[in-house]
Formats: structure tokens, sequence, C-alpha cells
């Protein structure tokens, strides 16, 4: 039996040796052959296989190391895409996991000859973001493909379609001034001539002094246009009657005010739709606030349904998130966040809708419903109350 058959201790020795990686520097990329000390890449470079692969270099070299060059990145790309595609890390972590596998791409055969070089390259690009710290240098994956970029196409035509609505919503109001206006100058004429197809509206304002009255005639198609308007369902009222149905806003106790309102009063309602519409985002990251991490491709990691704060927020859309349990940051989209709410008395930061970037204090929660109760805190909104604020709109502060 020979020195090295298969079973012989040196052959086991070797096929354990040959298992875990080896130095760079004896590695023949060419060759794909790893050799284990200097003495045998010497000898594996005197060989008749190697300056054939020499000879075949020696037409084009600069093809073959751009060729090597490419494979390298892309490699190394696909592999931060698939494990660490939201978070911030250390690039000689990601390296090292790289090289895990020993038929991959060596660095010695590619046009950077150390990894710091390779990873400002793929930064120049804007393939990844680099931060060089204290503790080296760190990366965080930069997502471009085509799904995200249609998902940006996709929001960009939204914000677009919303600006839109709200300028065609400012010159509707604008023309129902207008109409108002004309209507107070004209309003002794319509009572004199045409006292059957018209109807009176009353304006009270009670100022501790006295009280104001304001007389005014709206024509007969004014007065249908301002009922119809009245009927449909407002987003912001103050109490609901016993069938579930909303009452209007600022009800007056006066029941020819209560059945037909008031222009101002309209007024005041178009203003606040025009400001649900205006401060209504489709992002909603506030720094300081509290959110639950709900990425299942976080899981093995123990970040799935952990909470964290948001430290900083990247491109309206991207959470620096602290983690409250062991003070790890990551990088999470919102899509993958979930808001929280505090306990009744809490404190909370409105994130959507009209009073969008206000704090307000919990005072109650509706769970059949899904939406909570806020009283507004400081800013010159303070003290007013809103109700029916769904879950989504509001979120715990930290």
């Amino acid at each position: 039996m020979g020195k090295n058959e298969f079973l012989t201790p040196k052959a086991i020795a070797n096929r354990i040796k040959a298992k875990g990686l080896q130095k760079l520097r004896w590695y023949c990329q060419m060759c794909q052959k790893q050799c284990r000390d200097e003495n045998g890449f010497k000898c594996h470079c005197m060989s008749e296989s190697h300056q054939r692969q020499m000879q075949v270099f020696g037409q084009n070299p600069t093809r073959v190391v751009d060729g090597y060059s490419e494979e390298f990145e892309t490699s190394f790309l696909e592999h931060m895409k698939r494990s660490h595609r939201f978070s911030r890390i250390a690039a000689t972590v990601v390296y090292n996991e790289y090289i895990a596998d020993r038929h991959h791409v060596h660095m010695n055969s590619t046009q950077w000859a150390t990894l710091t070089e390779f990873i400002k390259h793929l930064g120049k690009l804007g393939k990844l973001k680099v931060e060089e710290t204290p503790k080296g240098w760190f990366i965080t994956y930069i997502d471009r493909d085509s799904e995200t970029l249609f998902k940006e196409k996709l929001k960009s035509k939204r914000i677009k379609a919303d600006i839109a609505d709200e300028e065609k919503l400012e010159k509707e109001i604008q023309r129902q001034i207008e109409r108002a206006e004309q209507t107070v100058v004209a309003g002794p004429d319509n009572e004199a001539g045409e006292k059957d197809e018209t109807k009176s509206r009353i304006l009270e304002k009670n100022d501790g002094e006295g009280e104001i009255k304001i007389k005014m005639s709206l024509g007969k198609k004014n007065a249908e246009m301002i009922e119809k308007r009245e009927s449909s369902r407002l987003l912001f009222d103050d109490e609901e009657n016993s069938n579930g149905k909303r009452k209007r806003e600022g009800e007056n106790s006066n029941s020819n005010s209560t059945k037909n309102g008031s222009v101002l009063d309209e007024m005041m309602r178009e203003e606040e739709r025009l400001k649900e519409r205006s401060n209504r985002k489709d992002y909603w990251l506030f720094e300081g606030i509290i959110v639950k991490v709900m990425s299942k491709g976080l899981m093995g990691k123990g970040y799935y349904k952990q909470k964290g704060v948001v430290r900083k927020v990247i491109d309206r859309y991207l959470a620096e998130i602290e983690m409250l349990e062991n003070k790890h940051l990551l990088r999470v989209d919102q899509e993958e966040l979930e808001t929280v709410l505090p306990q009744i008395g809490g404190l909370v930061k409105i994130v959507n809708g009209a009073y969008r970037g206000e704090n307000a204090k919990l005072v109650a929660i509706d769970t059949d419903k899904f939406c909570a109760k806020v009283v507004v805190e400081k800013g010159i909104y303070d003290g007013r109350v809103l109700k029916a604020v769904e879950y989504e709109d509001i979120c715990k502060l930290a």
C-alpha cells in the first residue's frame, strides 16, 4: 500500500488541511488551485499547466482582470443583498462571510489590492453606503432593484396626483368664496324681489361683549348646493348620535341654523378637508417615535416584533432604529414597521393626516373601530380634541 492511499493517516491529514481556508497569497486564480505554503506555490508556478494558463493570460491581461473584478463585485453585492439587505454592518464581517466559500473569486485576481479600496469603489458607484468609524468601515446596501424603482415611480405618481387634486380643490374653494361674497352684496335685492325663491341664513358670533347677527339671502341654487354638501360625511366631527351617524361640527341650537348650516361653517369645514388632503402622505416616519419591527427576514436574528426608537429618517421611507432590548442599530423600510400605542394618558406623535407632526395625549381607544381619541398638546391647536383617529396615524413617543 502506498504512502498516500485513501485511508492512510497522511491522506486523512491532507484532506483535513484542505478543508479549511488557506492563505490568499498562495492561491492561483487562473488554475483555481490553492497551495498550502510558499514552496508548494512555487512548484505550481513552474508546472506546465500553469505556464499554459499564463500564456492565455498574457494575450489579454486587462480583459481577464476586468472579468474577475466584475465577477467578484457581483458576487459580493449578491451576498450583501441576501444576508444584510436592511442592516448596517462592518465590511470585514461581510467579507469573511463571503470568502467562507472556498470556490469564490479571490481578491488577488481583481484590480483591488485591499478591501478598503474595493469598499470605496462601491461607495463611489452608489451601490453601497460607506461610513468610516473608529471601529472600522461600515457598509449599508442600497436597494436599486427594478421592483423597488417601480414602487418609487408609483409613489411619485401618487404624489403628483395628490398635488393636482389639491390645486383643483383650492380653485373650487376660491369659487365658493367669490359666490358667497357676491351673495352678501346682492342680499337686500334678493329679499325685495325674490323672497319665495331664496332662503335666509344667519351668522351668529358671541364675543362676550354682545351678539353680532348678519342676515344674508342666498339664491335657491346656492342653498341647494350647500345643503347637498352638508349632507355628505364629514371627517372631523364632535359627536355621534345613537344610530352611529356623526352630527355636524359646531352644531347650532337654532333649528334653522342646524338644518341649513352657515356659509362660515361650510368654509371652515372645506379648509379642514383641504388640510387633511395636503397633510396625508404615503410616508409617516418621525424621529423619536417607538415602532415595532415586522420584517420576517429579521426573524432569525431575533428582531421580529421587537420595538425600537427611530433615531434617524433617511429619504423619508427608511428608518435607522435603535432597538430597545440590545441597543443594536438597524435600517428598516417603513413598509416593514408598525406604529405602537402607549397606555391611556401617554404621549403620541400624530404621524399622518390633518394634524401631522403635532404631539398629543391619548385619551381613549376604540378597539372595535381601530381608532383612538386624542387631545393635541401645545402649538396653535393646543387643547383640540380629535376623535376617530386611526391607529396608523398616531405613534408612541420615546
